[in-house]
């Protein structure tokens, strides 16, 4: 069986590499513009639509296709990639001091079946200085990332906990990813002492 990544996020890539999967990488240009307001069901539609667009460049059905979006919610809004130095600042100041939840979306696709669930982590920041966020931000180590920041990066100073998943947070929620092959009718530990 063909694995297929539909991202070009090098901390998905790293999980999936770190856990054992041989995939391939590859991605499609897909809008992102969505009028569903539920943060938990927008990340699947978009996990759901970046996997689709992939799905299109393969005709067989030996072919896995994982395909994954994430977003920083906070107060009821939702953060996605930083678009600006200031939007990032802006970002992290929210985050400062509180509580926020990252959700990830994902989609797997096999044999004509499209399943998707979603992972939610609850993130503790300590108060973060103006000083390190902005030091943060000028590294320019934030702006591909949902809510401006990495768990296992620079913040990792300031966050006091972590009630979930931790991959989830990275970018890609490996006990949902477990649950999902399952599923699928597949077996994920064969999977992975097949692939190395």
């Amino acid at each position: 069986m063909k694995i297929i990544l539909a991202s070009k996020s090098p901390r998905r890539k790293e999980i999936l590499n770190g856990l054992g999967f041989d995939f391939e990488i590859h991605t499609a240009d897909t809008n992102e513009s969505c009028d569903v307001t539920d943060p938990e069901s927008l990340v699947q539609i978009l996990a759901v639509r970046k996997g689709s667009e992939v799905l299109k460049n393969f005709n067989d059905n030996d072919t896995l296709i994982i395909s994954c979006d994430t977003i920083v919610c906070c107060d009821d809004k939702v953060l996605g990639k930083p678009k600006s130095y200031d939007d990032a600042v802006g970002m992290l100041k929210s985050l400062s001091g509180r509580k926020h939840t990252v959700m990830s979306g994902l989609a797997l696709f096999l044999n004509g079946k499209t399943i998707s669930g979603c992972e939610k982590t609850d993130v503790y920041f300590a108060p973060m200085p103006d000083s390190f966020i902005e030091a943060y931000v000028s590294t320019g180590d934030t702006m591909d990332k949902a809510g401006g920041y990495a768990v296992q990066g620079r913040t990792a100073l300031y966050i006091e906990k972590l009630d979930g998943c931790y991959f989830n947070v990275v970018g890609l929620p490996v006990r949902l990813l477990t649950k999902l092959l399952e599923q699928l009718g597949l077996d994920p530990t064969e999977l992975i002492i097949r692939g190395k």
